[in-house]
Parts: structure tokens; C-alpha cells; sequence
């Protein structure tokens, strides 16, 4: 079990790695400098290689089925139905992004306008404070930990796979809030001082 443990660690590092590189800010500066007004088509071809180098891996991996635990009713009832809540929060929280400016089909139609300008065809970047990111920077790793983390069974491979998402999403966001310091400077970090990482503050009620 340890030697399985550690190569789908060591597998789930190849994706981070090159998740992170793809994503970093200065990386597409370079980028961008050899693809001139190909860059319309970084963030398409950054999400649809993710897509494939994260199933890959998740192909080859060793899949020990050891059972960690498997909750009985009502318990199992209970779970799955907050991971539906966490399910419908995530995807309520993508209703706050420009979803084809993250897809990168946005940055294609600019492109084939031919009326663009360069700067323009890279993904073009929001500070958008509203709905779940009022109360959290990172509501999407929030909800997305939420709903990998609430399952009625858990085997051996789905928790090692899990401790690194939740690894990948904690150290990613480090990098993540260093590049959004760089694109909005002040306005982020008065965002940051105002809004918690990613667990939202609960407020106690007191007399």
C-alpha cells in the first residue's frame, strides 16, 4: 500500500507540476512573446491539456480498493445529500466567473474578429467581489474540497488521490493570490486583508 501510495503521489505531482507551470503568469509572458496572437488559444489549449494529463494519470494509477470506511443509513443519506448541496454551491459559485473567458472561448472570438488589439487576445482578468466570494477568496476550492471530501465509502486510492487534491488546491492558491497581486495590486490586497482564503468567518451571535 505505501509503494501505491506513493506512486499516485508521484503521478499527481506530474499534473500539479505542469498544472502550475501552465497557469503561472510570468510563463505566459514568454509565451505570448512566441505566440504573438496565437496566445487566443493558451487558455483553450491550458484547460483541455489539464483535462488530459489529469486523466491520464488518473488512468495509470494504481487503484488499491482497501476500504477505509463504508457509513451505514442514515449516515450514508446524509453525506450524499451534502455533497449535492456542496455540488449545487459550486456550480452556483461559477455563476459569479466569466465562464467563457475561463474557458478561453472568449479570446478566440476577439481573435477572429481581426479587429483586436494584442493585448486583448490573453484571458482578460475581473476582479469580481459577489456572491460566494464575498465571504471566501477561493470559494471554488471551498466547494470543490467539500464535495470530494463528503463520500458515503472511501477506499484507499480515492484518499491518497484526495489528500493531494486538497495539498494541490492549499499550495495552489498560494501562487494563484501571487499572480492576482500582480495583475491588481492594491485593490487585491485590500481584498485579501477584508476576505478570509477560503474557510468563510462565522460570526457567533452574542448579547
Amino acid at each position: 500500500m505505501f509503494l501505491d501510495a506513493l506512486t499516485i503521489t508521484s503521478l499527481f505531482l506530474i499534473f500539479a507540476v505542469s498544472h502550475s507551470i501552465l497557469a503561472s503568469h510570468k510563463f505566459k509572458l514568454e509565451v505570448a512573446k512566441f505566440l504573438g496572437d496565437k496566445i487566443a488559444f493558451y487558455r483553450l489549449f491550458y484547460n483541455l491539456s489539464s483535462i488530459l494529463i489529469f486523466f491520464l494519470i488518473y488512468i495509470i494509477s494504481p487503484k488499491p480498493d482497501n476500504i477505509i470506511y463504508d457509513l451505514q443509513y442514515p449516515f450514508d443519506i446524509i453525506i450524499v445529500f451534502s455533497q449535492i448541496f456542496a455540488g449545487i454551491a459550486l456550480l452556483w459559485t461559477t455563476k459569479f466567473l466569466n465562464m467563457k473567458e475561463f474557458l478561453g472561448i472568449s479570446q478566440i472570438f476577439r481573435y477572429k474578429q481581426k479587429d483586436y488589439h494584442i493585448d486583448d487576445l490573453d484571458e482578460i482578468m475581473e476582479l469580481r467581489i459577489e456572491g460566494t466570494f464575498k465571504y471566501s477568496r477561493h470559494p471554488i476550492y471551498l466547494f470543490s474540497s467539500l464535495f470530494l471530501i463528503l463520500r458515503p465509502t472511501m477506499d484507499f486510492f480515492y484518499l491518497v488521490f484526495l489528500i493531494n487534491m486538497l495539498l494541490y488546491f492549499y499550495i495552489g492558491s498560494y501562487y494563484e493570490e501571487k499572480k492576482l497581486l500582480t495583475i491588481f495590486g492594491s485593490d487585491y490586497l485590500d481584498y485579501q486583508n477584508s476576505v478570509p482564503k477560503i474557510f468563510p468567518k462565522i460570526k457567533l451571535w452574542s448579547k
